[in-house]
């Protein structure tokens, strides 16, 4: 079975612009620019609530494939969801200096940018883009 999250043609300014919070509209669009300048790809729609940035195509253990993007976020009420592809494990030198986030399995969750360091961010962001492309394109 596929995962029913997909690449569409939605348009990604007007579902930010949608966001009800005006900080969190703010950092959504600053997390777009940042994203769009070191992945080198346009911002497209994943589902209805999910930005995602470039795609490649990934293998599970049962030898089935989908395809994904790296690197993505999600203003979500609570938090903005940070996507960023290859895990976390080998990269917690640069999330302890993140700042003020958590992790979920394959999430990170940032209340604000105005509380993580974007220059770990911009790495962060980087070290996915690098993982994904030692990945089968899409």
């Amino acid at each position: 079975m596929a995962i029913k999250t997909t690449e569409n043609d939605g348009d990604v300014q007007a579902f930010i612009a949608a966001v009800e919070d005006e900080k969190k509209r703010q950092d959504s669009q600053a997390l777009i620019d940042l994203m769009r300048d070191v992945m080198g790809a346009e911002p497209k729609m994943w589902g209805d609530s999910i930005v995602g940035f470039g795609k490649y195509r990934y293998e599970y253990k049962s030898g089935r494939t989908d395809v994904w993007f790296p690197v993505g976020f999600s203003p979500r009420k609570a938090n903005l969801v940070l996507y960023l592809m290859g895990g976390y494990e080998e990269r917690t030198d640069l999330l302890a200096k993140l700042g003020k986030h958590s992790v979920g399995k394959g999430c990170l969750y940032v209340k604000r940018l105005a509380e993580v360091d974007t220059s770990v961010l911009r790495e962060l962001i980087a070290w996915s883009k690098a993982w994904a492309a030692t990945q089968d394109k899409a």
